[in-house]
């Protein structure tokens, strides 16, 4: 008998002990993340040159935000000049796009912008050293238009402070309205696998970006990167401008 219950209270035990280790496990967030416009990928350290512009993969809001089930249609004209007019809350700055070398991605860039899917979109995503990100309706890292683009790398461009360029998943083809500006010497380490496909500069008002990217920034709660504004900064307009 005294075996009997000493048997029953060790397989009760290892019950209990089992119950608690799966409830610790799914208690853990998911690391999923993604460059620019819908990526899920490997997170990196925070100042590694190896750090990738992310964004998370799963949808954690329900904000209504604009939606279209495939890229737009060639709106642009490529042997044009476009430059865009970004005004954020920090203030204004513009980017020279390039059109003639990087149609597609220009093209889909203007058009969200027409279609003023960026007016009040944040900076969800801040490394000082390495870039600021934006171009996600949720402000979670995990939003896009409803589509993904091919990727486009028709730019032989070093990844440097100003450079602009669209994030997107470790799966190919797979930016949407993500983007992300350089702004500090750990995008170099971009430049071992030039997988982001970069579709503009920094024309002027570098100044400002370089104040966003020195905004405070804590802890995100779903990676655990030091990377979420401790205030907000959105952009307030994108205006683009043909020449």
């Amino acid at each position: 008998m005294k075996r009997m219950m000493k048997r029953s209270s060790m397989l009760l035990l290892l019950t209990i002990i089992a119950v608690s280790l799966l409830s610790a496990c799914g208690d853990k967030p998911q690391a999923e993340q993604t460059p620019g416009g819908a990526v899920a990928n490997e997170q990196g350290k925070t100042g590694s040159s190896t750090e990738q512009p992310s964004s998370n993969s799963k949808d954690s809001s329900s904000k209504p935000t604009k939606s279209w089930s495939e890229p737009p249609k060639m709106v642009i004209d490529p042997t044009k000049n476009y430059v865009a007019k970004v005004k954020t809350n920090k203030g204004e700055f513009s980017i020279e796009l390039f059109a003639k070398e990087q149609p597609q991605t220009v093209n889909n860039f203007v058009f969200l912008a027409n279609e003023k899917f960026y007016d009040g979109v944040t900076f969800h995503r801040i490394i000082e050293s390495f870039m600021v990100q934006t171009g996600d309706p949720l402000g979670t890292g995990a939003g896009g238009p409803g589509y993904t683009i091919k990727d486009e790398y028709n730019v032989k461009r070093s990844y440097e402070p100003g450079v602009v360029a669209m994030a997107r998943t470790m799966a190919p083809d797979s930016a949407g309205s993500q983007f992300f500006i350089c702004t500090g010497a750990d995008a170099a380490g971009l430049d071992q696998n030039p997988t982001y496909a970069i579709f503009g500069k920094i024309k002027d008002g570098m100044d400002i970006v370089t104040s966003i990217a020195k905004t405070p920034v804590e802890s995100n709660p779903d990676t655990g990167e030091v990377s979420k504004p401790a205030s907000e900064i959105k952009i307030e307009s994108v205006t683009i401008e043909t020449t």
